[in-house]
């Protein structure tokens, strides 16, 4: 079913499973927000991901805000999946880990290296019994190196990466994004990593065993500045809204005491730009003549721009220079993101069905494929919501059996749902 069929408004039907990944099965057993996302991705295209989370549910479900006493971050981030609580801390719940690890294709986890181990169910454990399985392995510093053994979130891996140094204002403390960056950047590339993985299945028929980095991920968005450091001793710092040797890139003040961010680094958009300015000799100037003369005097040519941009309100400037195809914008809130015309036209925000708030907005599937595109099928589940129904299924255990493992204090069971995941 295609989501580019439906508006900010409309529900997101609880459609049957489809896209690229259908017929994967996926068991996570990460926590808060690098190893759930990476679930979720894979949820979005089509795979089963059954999560397990602890009994006190995972800790992701005390962040971001809350409405009607749920976790709004939990209802998007666990959408799609299948949720059992398993206590692993007790030996009867890591045998049923292990044994529903040898009913999937792909084991998600973030526990500091050798943790799983300990459990018996490291990769070479749970590979033995199901050599097709391609286990992804989620730290901050690796499963190897002096390193591993040091606990990191998501933003200490930012800042050994480098990443953090280069973010925020020169004048001042290393500042952050209000979101899990680097814990999205690395379930990304986790995500990539066990498609990649399932796609080599096919060839060799066996599975394997990715390591992705907290603190690595992170450094390879530091791309430009690694050659530059090695060849010039160059280290890059903080330049607030400029993009550094990308000229002009940068925010812009307005009149009506709001900011513009103009992007005109190259030959041909420069020119448009000059000609908006009603400045078209600043192509000839000798400073300005290239991209690479622009970034030897951005502060120059920053100044000429911020006293145009300062003499006009944002709206006058936001259509001068859409009218000359020139890149420019405003800085979206979410509330603008809410009201705009263009999200609102490509659907990008769904409704996704929730058992006690009737839906909860979130971002819509991306990328978006033709042919076999994602789906949003439904928010988040309560706490052990499909225990019972998944050790049924897939294990073949009785009620009785359930009943006592309960009893026992090695899961929990929640509410059957009133939306199932699957068919």
């Amino acid at each position: 079913m295609n989501n580019a069929a439906r508006s900010p408004e409309r529900m997101a039907p609880d459609v049957p499973r489809a896209g690229p990944l259908a017929g994967m099965r996926v068991l996570e057993i990460g926590s808060t927000v690098a190893g759930p996302f990476c679930g979720r991705l894979l949820a979005d295209f089509g795979a089963e991901v059954i999560k397990i989370e602890p009994p006190e549910g995972d800790p992701v479900r005390t962040m971001g805000k809350r409405f009607e006493g749920k976790s709004l971050y939990a209802a998007s981030i666990f959408r799609n999946k299948e949720l059992v609580s398993i206590d692993l801390r007790k030996a009867g719940g890591q045998v049923l880990a292990a044994q529903l690890a040898a009913t999937c294709d792909v084991l998600v986890e973030n526990f500091r290296p050798g943790a799983l181990e300990k459990w018996g169910l490291g990769y070479a454990d749970l590979s033995a019994r199901n050599p097709g399985l391609v286990m992804v392995r989620i730290s901050g510093f690796g499963q190897t190196g002096p390193y591993s053994q040091r606990a990191g979130y998501g933003v200490i891996g930012e800042a050994v990466s480098g990443l953090r140094h280069l973010t925020g204002d020169p004048d001042r403390a290393p500042s952050r994004v209000a979101v899990s960056m680097t814990d999205y950047i690395t379930g990304l590339y986790a995500a990539f990593g066990a498609s990649l993985a399932l796609f080599a299945r096919q060839r060799t028929g066996r599975g394997q065993c990715i390591d992705a980095a907290l603190y690595e991920c992170a450094f390879s968005f530091m791309e430009p500045w690694i050659p530059a450091h090695q060849k010039l001793g160059h280290v890059a710092n903080r330049a607030g809204s400029r993009l550094p040797e990308s000229t002009p890139n940068n925010l812009y003040p307005t009149a009506d005491d709001s900011y513009i961010h103009i992007t005109a680094m190259g030959d041909a958009v420069f020119r448009r730009l000059a000609v908006a300015m009603d400045q078209p000799a600043l192509v000839d100037d000798p400073r300005f003549k290239d991209a690479v003369s622009r970034s030897k005097h951005d502060d120059e040519l920053d100044e000429l721009i911020g006293q145009w941009t300062s003499a006009h309100p944002l709206v006058v400037l936001e259509a001068a220079l859409a009218r000359v195809n020139v890149p420019a914008t405003r800085i979206f809130t979410i509330a603008d993101i809410f009201a705009d015309p263009h999200y609102r036209a490509r659907d990008a925000i769904v409704e996704a069905p929730d058992d006690e708030l009737g839906g909860i907005a979130m971002a819509n599937v991306v990328p978006r494929l033709s042919d076999t595109p994602g789906a949003v099928r439904h928010s988040g589940h309560r706490v052990g919501q499909d225990t019972h129904r998944v050790l049924q299924n897939l294990l073949g255990l009785s009620d009785a059996q359930i009943d006592t493992l309960a009893a026992a204090g090695i899961v929990r069971c929640g509410p059957s749902p009133v939306h199932p995941s699957t068919p």
